[in-house]
This record gives structure tokens, sequence and C-alpha cells, in this order.
């Protein structure tokens, strides 16, 4: 299972950015996808997480309006769109995979528990 990030870089308060995960090695469509971030001196938080086939979805708080996720199954690919971005949103984010919960009942998980994990993106929201 293998998870690459791009998209990251700095951008003034109130940009925008679109972060892109590329998967390989394993069934993207069994999977949960998800976006999570880790701030200097945080622990890392789960931002926004995608169902693998039905497009349900999670936000944190913090991003809800903001941010939006999306998976394009055919290619492998997940994204995070990122607008109004705020000095907060600063962190590192990372990719992160986890097998579909067939006896799961519930709203979409975004835990950091999930078992595959890319390198990471830098985002940098200067004010």
């Amino acid at each position: 299972e293998q998870l690459v990030e791009s998209g990251g870089g700095l951008v003034q308060a109130g940009g925008s950015l679109r972060l892109s995960c590329a998967a390989s090695g394993f069934t993207f469509d069994d999977y949960y996808i998800g976006w999570f971030r880790q701030a200097p001196g945080k622990e890392r938080e789960g931002v926004s997480c995608i169902s693998s086939s039905d497009g349900r979805t999670y936000y944190t708080d913090s991003v809800k309006g903001r941010f939006t996720i999306s998976r394009d199954n055919a290619n492998n690919m997940v994204y995070l769109q990122m607008n109004s971005l705020k000095p907060e949103d600063t962190a590192v984010y990372y990719c992160a995979a986890d097998p579909f919960r067939y006896d799961y009942i519930g709203p979409v998980p975004c835990d950091t528990d999930f078992r595959s994990w890319g390198q990471g993106t830098q985002v940098t929201v200067s004010s």
C-alpha cells in the first residue's frame, strides 16, 4: 500500500490550495481515505475522510465549509480542496487509508488508527 501526497506549499491567509493523494498497491474502492494533519507541538488530527463507495464524508469542525474532500476511484486519487485558508491550518498534511469496515455502522471513521500513511506534504499559511 502506497500513498503519495502533493500540492502543499506556502499561501497567504484567505488563499486556496488543492492537495492530491495518489494511491497504489491496494484495492482502492475497498478503503476509506482520509486527510490528517499535524502542526508543530500538536497531536495528529483527522481533517476529512471519505467512505469507499457511497461518498459519505467527515469533516472536523474547524474546516467545515472551507475544505472539500473528493475521490476518483477510476484513477485511485483523493483530493482535498482547501479554501479560505487560515494560519492555524499550517501543518504537515498526510493522506491515509484504512480497509472498509463492513461490520461497522456509523459516521465515516477518521481516526489516526488508519493503517497506511503517506509521507506528508507541508502546508504553510502566512498571515
